[in-house]
């Protein structure tokens, strides 16, 4: 699978035209500021219907068109594949759609399966020097693009979860001095917070451990740095009845007014050889981890599904001396197409093939 051509209408800094894409590589080469970024984030937007920028949707508009007071824009994408197809997203009037072959589509997770796409980003650092949330969410999303099932399961302890906060907000703010009523309302929600973490839990500790291996070797190739792993941590005790843990909780919940333990406050963190890593690594060791973390993501997701993504690669080189640009390339996932963003300087002449399609961009304007 690769997108053939984008079109973009008010997005970001783009001129409105379709842009041939269709070759396996394509090079967007351009100083700061001209738009190669947003060229990415609008396929990005195509495959997931949300930037990687975690931006809210009115900041994708074009600022003159802000200015003028049409917030409208839209990004579309032709795919080929066995039968060609269409997904169009568009922003109207507050309102987010999205058009598979031209039929509005409610559920966005049907576009996970046609257009998965691995985009390499700055905002990637979040995911080391972070917070847990940003890590859960890598993870999460990681999973979710191979296995729809735990994006359902995923959704549906998300809504237990809101619903329990909701209940115990509501009871923490007026101030109820008789917990028995928000008592009984938990007891009934409890068994369904817990079927659904418990799924999630197990998928997630599965998962990690192969993720780990995987990255583990990743990091070791690139950098020399043997014993790198992904550990996690579960918020519930392990080897002790969920129950018990909620049970044990239930007190600082209802005086927080929040749900304080369960999967939503997972943790994973990077260590070596036991000992926390990211947290005394170098600016460049925790680049790195960024960059491989997304490599073993692609690895992962083509692993299970016996699929290749789309890479979309966003200055990834530009920090690199040139041995670990070397070895970064070298261990690069496999990929039906790839975009790299090069500023004018840098060698990008030496990563091209004979078919490789360069872009010059400019103000916006693809060259």
């Amino acid at each position: 699978m690769f997108f053939s051509s984008l079109r973009t209408t008010s997005f970001r800094n783009l001129t409105d035209t379709e842009i041939f894409t269709g070759a396996k590589d394509v090079f967007l080469v351009g100083e700061n500021g001209q738009g190669k970024t947003n060229f990415l984030e609008a396929l990005y937007f195509c495959a997931y219907a949300s930037s990687f920028r975690a931006v809210r949707d009115i900041e994708l508009a074009h600022d003159s068109f802000i200015r003028d007071g049409d917030k409208n824009f839209s990004a579309e994408v032709k795919i080929a594949q066995s039968v060609n197809e269409n997904i169009l997203v568009k922003f109207e009037k507050g309102k987010k759609s999205v058009f598979i072959n031209g039929k509005h589509t409610v559920d966005r997770k049907e576009l996970l399966s046609i257009a998965p796409s691995i985009v390499y980003c700055h905002e990637d650092m979040e995911f080391v020097s972070g917070s847990p949330e940003r890590r859960r969410w890598f993870f999460d999303q990681t999973l979710s693009l191979y296995d729809p099932v735990y994006l359902e399961d995923l959704r549906r302890y998300r809504r237990v979860l809101k619903t329990r906060n909701a209940v115990l907000k509501d009871h923490a703010q007026k101030r109820n001095q008789n917990n028995s009523g928000i008592e009984q309302i938990l007891d009934a929600l409890d068994p369904q917070f817990i079927m659904y973490g418990q799924k999630l839990m197990e998928k997630r500790e599965t998962a990690s451990e192969r993720f780990s291996c995987v990255f583990g070797q990743l990091y070791e190739e690139v950098s020399g740095i043997a014993g790198i792993n992904v550990r996690y941590i579960q918020s519930w005790k392990e080897k002790k009845d969920p129950l018990i843990c909620l049970q044990e909780k239930r007190p600082g919940d209802i005086a927080a007014g929040l749900t304080l333990a369960g999967p939503h406050r997972d943790r994973y963190i990077f260590t070596r050889n036991g000992i926390d890593f990211a947290g005394n690594a170098s600016t460049g060791q925790r680049r790195l981890l960024a960059l491989l973390l997304r490599t073993a993501q692609a690895r992962m997701f083509s692993e299970k599904t016996s699929l290749n993504p789309v890479l979309l690669l966003d200055d990834v080189l530009l920090e690199m001396d040139g041995e670990k640009r070397r070895r970064f390339l070298s261990v690069l996932p496999a990929y039906d197409q790839a975009f790299y963003t090069f500023l004018p300087e840098e060698p990008y002449q030496r990563y091209q093939k004979e078919d490789t399609l360069v872009y010059n961009v400019n103000g916006g304007e693809i060259i």
